[in-house]
């Protein structure tokens, strides 16, 4: 979601720029710093900024520099009879000669005013030049991260395929490890009296049902193909790998707590550290 985009234009009346800021964020949210008189535009201008966001902190900056005022400047002649008439009474009062002078009349409140006569529409086409400019340096600045981050998100899938495929490789060991130990432990209670050979079977085949991950296997492996799939997508894949994690977290939790072997609880932490840097750079991705 991180970018930047800087554009610059400039007309015989006004120079415009306009900077753009992504940064990682759950939701879009679009800030503007603009002047008041390119309010209007600003619908148009999210819309924009949404053809190439769907996630993430996006400040818009607009800035405007003048080249030739706009400004007209108005006298009130009510407000100059009146301060003429103040400054003869202040005159005749003094017995001296009095001659008002033009600061006496430009330092009054009220005479001069001035007003900006900007009209918003003579900005937009250069403004919106200016913005897919930006918008377009933005797009390929985002591109250039989520290349990166991408590489880096199949690296780390393929560390958690490694390990499911270490744990599929010992699978049928586990079961036989459990069928093992479970054997010797009825023979240890039972000693050497006489007992219902099929029942025990019969109570191993639940436990090994308890005990198996190949359900656990078949799911995780499921989940990495769709992972690895998204990864090839051109659309926003955020939101979907981010609870495609949670499901595989869901299932690297299940054969941790089902695992009796030491070469299966060494490839569940690698799988679970993999996933969780998965999930911090997740949260980075639109």
């Amino acid at each position: 979601m991180t970018g930047y985009g800087f554009s610059e234009s400039v007309c015989e009346k006004f120079q415009l720029a306009v900077e753009l800021k992504s940064y990682n964020n759950r939701y879009l949210d679009i800030n503007h710093n603009i002047p008041y008189y390119l309010s209007p535009f600003e619908i148009e201008i999210d819309n924009r900024v949404k053809a190439v966001a769907k996630r993430g902190h996006v400040e818009v900056n607009i800035r405007v520099k003048n080249l030739v005022s706009d400004v007209r400047l108005t006298v009130d002649p009510t407000a100059v009879k009146q301060y003429t008439d103040a400054f003869a009474q202040i005159a005749a009062l003094s017995a001296k000669a009095l001659k008002p002078q033009l600061s006496d009349y430009l330092g009054s409140e009220g005479v001069l005013s001035s007003v900006n006569e900007s009209d918003s529409e003579q900005y937009r086409l250069l403004l919106f030049s200016t913005l897919e400019e930006a918008l377009s340096q933005l797009a390929e600045s985002k591109q250039r991260e989520g290349n990166s981050t991408k590489a880096d998100l199949k690296r780390l899938g393929e560390v958690i395929q490694a390990g499911l495929d270490v744990v599929s490789s010992h699978a049928d060991e586990l079961e036989a490890l459990v069928k093992t130990n479970l054997r010797s432990r009825f023979e240890e209670m039972l000693g050497d009296q006489n007992y219902d050979e099929n029942r025990i079977l019969s109570e191993v085949a639940v436990m090994l049902v308890k005990y198996s991950v190949s359900e656990e296997i078949k799911r995780l492996s499921i989940h990495l193909k769709e992972y690895f799939s998204l990864l090839e997508e051109t659309e926003p894949v955020g939101k979907r790998l981010d609870f495609l994690c949670q499901e595989m977290n869901r299932e690297i939790n299940t054969i941790g707590s089902k695992s009796q072997m030491v070469a299966l609880n060494i490839q569940v932490v690698r799988m679970k550290d993999g996933l969780e840097n998965i999930r911090e750079q997740v949260r980075n991705i639109e």
